[in-house]
């Protein structure tokens, strides 16, 4: 069925829904997969400001003795990262997490189980 003002068909692609509709851009971003490197990139641009001294944040850095973070700025990278992806990790289970890998493992978990 065509668009009674332009003439034009009402189904547009995702192509065209993104440029139209650029307020809509993040909330697309969600429903596309995400890939693990996506997930740790995502913690380690997190925790680049805890890093201490040259060592680099991996998958097997131990998050609270590795780095320079306190346990109220933990809390707030989970928040943030809860939001980015979409998710809500349990208490009890963010109190297992030690690493780096740990942590997007249990993301991308929580996001499959959507």
């Amino acid at each position: 069925m065509p668009d009674l003002r332009t003439g034009e068909p009402l189904l547009r692609t995702a192509h065209q829904l993104i440029v139209e509709n650029d307020d809509m851009t993040d909330t697309l971003e969600l429903t596309r997969p995400t890939s693990r490197v996506d997930v740790v990139r995502e913690i380690c641009h997190h925790l680049a400001p805890f890093q201490a001294g040259e060592r680099l944040i991996v998958g097997e850095t131990v998050i609270a003795k590795d780095l320079t973070i306190d346990s109220l700025a933990i809390m707030d990278m989970v928040m943030e990262l809860e939001d980015r992806f979409d998710v809500s990790i349990p208490m009890n289970v963010v109190a297992e997490i030690q690493t780096v890998d740990q942590l997007a493992d249990t993301i991308l978990d929580l996001r499959a189980k959507r």
